[in-house]
């Protein structure tokens, strides 16, 4: 399939993912934006995963292949898709992709690693989600070692694992995953922007430009440490009574929190503008999770002229620069976390220094250059194993 068209090398490239829009989530918009930005730049793109019940909208480029799935337990929303390597291989054999790129770990990303080593396709895969982490957050810590050891046997498997950030890439080297590399993160600083700031959508939330709104954005659910998030919360309102707590997402634990605080503002999923301007029309963002392997929440609200407090891990440790554009706070230290955020939010002219400081931290964060580095990685190795294959031929 690797044809040249002018000085370009084209490429038929999977992408295997079991999440993907309509599904909003960190991973699905991540690898949502990798396949759109490689259609955009004239590659063909079969993508493949697990067959979602609300129909989801053709886009350029791209040939989506549903397989057989199924909802994720306390997750409805979300799909995993089943083993499908035999149906892999067939469709492979027909159109076969110049390299594969697994984006999920899943028992369809198993079997699509699976498939793609037995036809000998070019294979990476990408670290998205720390699911030993998880495991402890329901009541399964004792399987903690075992999903390591998964994690581990599956990017073993693939050439190449992408990570956001090279602290990750360390922590994978140091649990033996030698392959993996650093693909940097990008935000789409048009979408995210402190113009989007809408006065009206902050009159519906019953709040004037004086009144400090706390944001939350991401899955509602255990592992974010929603606890941390309304304490620290807690401790703004005793200095700022009037302040308010803005929620956008959904999670299983969404219901209780929504019980428990009718004060608090919810609204729901957001995605596109519509999320753009939600961010921008909140005032500050503590961002209390200890699970995440990168957070595009954090870099997408420091575009929107957001200050951000969060501890010092993946895209915090990355972007936040302390006591310039928010405060990175050391892992575990919930009091250091609760007094930046009281701190932030109760100075007004800190929140819009640390505002402009935060869109500046990240305007340079260019979404084009990340697919131009993704798109380098996968022609290498698409070109590498032609070569081989032509070397073994030429022996013959």
């Amino acid at each position: 399939m690797l044809r040249q068209t002018g000085t370009d090398m084209v490429m038929r490239i999977g992408i295997v993912s079991e999440t993907y829009p309509p599904e909003i989530n960190g991973v699905a918009l991540t690898v949502h934006g990798f396949a759109t930005g490689l259609a955009a730049r004239g590659h063909e793109i079969q993508l493949v995963r697990p067959h979602q019940p609300q129909p989801s909208r053709a886009e350029p480029g791209i040939d989506v292949i549903e397989l057989r799935g199924a909802a994720l337990p306390r997750y409805p929303g979300l799909r995993f898709g089943w083993p499908a390597g035999r149906a892999l291989q067939r469709q492979w054999m027909q159109q076969r992709p110049d390299v594969v790129y697994v984006a999920t770990e899943g028992p369809l990303g198993w079997s699509a690693a699976r498939a793609a080593r037995q036809l000998d396709i070019p294979l990476c895969s990408g670290f998205h989600t720390r699911f030993d982490h998880y495991a402890s957050h329901y009541g399964a810590g004792l399987l903690a070692p075992l999903l390591r050891g998964y994690l581990r046997r599956f990017h073993q498997r693939t050439a190449a694992t992408l990570v956001p950030t090279d602290t990750l890439a360390r922590e994978l080297h140091a649990m033996g995953i030698a392959n993996a590399r650093v693909l940097r993160r990008a935000v789409d600083t048009q979408l995210f922007h402190p113009g989007r700031r809408d006065d009206a959508l902050r009159a519906s939330w019953g709040v004037d430009a004086a009144t400090p709104v706390v944001l939350y954005v991401g899955r509602i659910a255990a592992e974010k440490n929603l606890e941390l998030a309304i304490e620290a919360f807690d401790a703004i309102r005793h200095r700022q009574p009037q302040a308010r707590y803005l929620w956008v997402g959904d999670g299983p634990a969404r219901a209780a929190l929504q019980a428990a605080h009718p004060d608090f503002i919810f609204a729901g999923m957001q995605r596109g503008e519509a999320l753009a301007r939600h961010v921008a029309s909140a005032d500050l963002f503590p961002f209390p999770s200890l699970s995440e392997t990168f957070g595009n929440v954090i870099i997408e609200a420091l575009a929107a002229g957001l200050p951000v407090v969060a501890y010092a891990q993946g895209a915090a440790r990355e972007h936040l620069d302390h006591g310039v554009n928010g405060y990175g706070i050391e892992s575990g230290d919930a009091q250091g976390f609760i007094d930046a955020a009281v701190r932030l939010a109760g100075n007004p002219a800190l929140i819009r220094h640390m505002g402009r400081a935060a869109r500046a931290s990240v305007a340079g964060l260019s979404p084009e250059s990340v697919i131009r580095d993704f798109e380098t990685l996968l022609r290498e190795m698409a070109e590498e194993n032609l070569h081989e294959h032509a070397a073994v031929t030429a022996h013959f």
